[in-house]
């Protein structure tokens, strides 16, 4: 068994997936596997992997997601953490020795992440130390800095396709807040993503929104929650901490610790 498995999906964006094998392939650390989940693309990206003989495995056919190829990836990985990192997104230089020359046992490793808008303009975005209800209703956690351990997959499951955006969300909804998967943030950065992903584009944005409320009901259905729909579009700090009040309570008298 590998201490990683990295998994990048990628759809006719050769470009994007040349900077990301890049990354992948100068990093100092060795202790890992490589897998590409290439959605039929026609635009050459296949060339370049057929290229590279460090890949460990890849497939190019049509899949029906994001998430659909993801979970490809998985039921294909050997390694003990998984790492989502899709064309377009690059590691940090030489992060990944950075990570494992620590040991590590939490369910869930996270870190920061360089977000790159276009450009020069990259902005640094900063996880919080610890991954609370409060901070998953208003926002989430973040795909490309998060080393998820297999055995969460083996144990709760592959994402859910029905949500065509945030079953990476739901995923970590589920495990950190109602099955209590242990997480810790690493101080430092992982990752540059490229804010033209499938989720970083505006059309998606509603969409997202309604995902991430049918999440948050699913889990914590109260008639209460009918706030957070508006909480989500407006982020208002004052309804925030009235409805996150009732949240508490529900979740306390669920069993469920905050």
């Amino acid at each position: 068994m590998y201490k990683l498995s990295i998994i990048t999906i990628n759809f006719n964006n050769a470009e994007g997936l040349k900077k990301t094998m890049e990354s992948v392939f100068s990093q100092s650390f060795n202790d890992f596997e490589y897998l590409i989940i290439d959605g039929g693309s026609t635009d050459g990206s296949v060339e370049i992997i057929k290229q590279n003989i460090k890949i460990n495995y890849w497939i190019s056919e049509k899949d029906n997601g994001i998430y659909d190829a993801m979970n490809k990836g998985i039921l294909k990985s050997f390694g003990n953490y998984l790492l989502f990192l899709n064309s377009g997104d690059y590691l940090c230089e030489n992060v990944l020795e950075k990570v494992f020359s620590e040991t590590h046992t939490e369910d869930i490793l996270y870190g920061n992440m360089k977000i790159n808008w276009g450009g020069n303009n990259i902005t640094d975005g900063i996880m919080p130390n610890k991954i609370t209800l409060e901070h998953l209703v208003k926002d989430t956690l973040w795909h490309p800095v998060s080393f998820i351990k297999k055995d969460l997959f083996n144990k709760f499951g592959l994402y859910n396709t029905d949500y065509e955006i945030v079953a990476d969300y739901e995923f970590f909804f589920k495990n950190i807040i109602i099955n209590k998967s242990s997480n810790v943030h690493l101080n430092y950065f992982i990752t540059e993503y490229n804010v033209e992903g499938f989720s970083s584009l505006p059309s998606n944005k509603v969409k997202e929104k309604a995902e991430r409320l049918k999440v948050i009901k699913m889990y914590l259905s109260d008639e209460d929650l009918k706030n957070i729909n508006y909480l989500l579009v407006e982020k208002k700090e004052i309804l925030f901490m009235r409805v996150f009040k009732r949240l508490k309570k529900i979740i306390k008298f669920n069993g469920y610790k905050s």
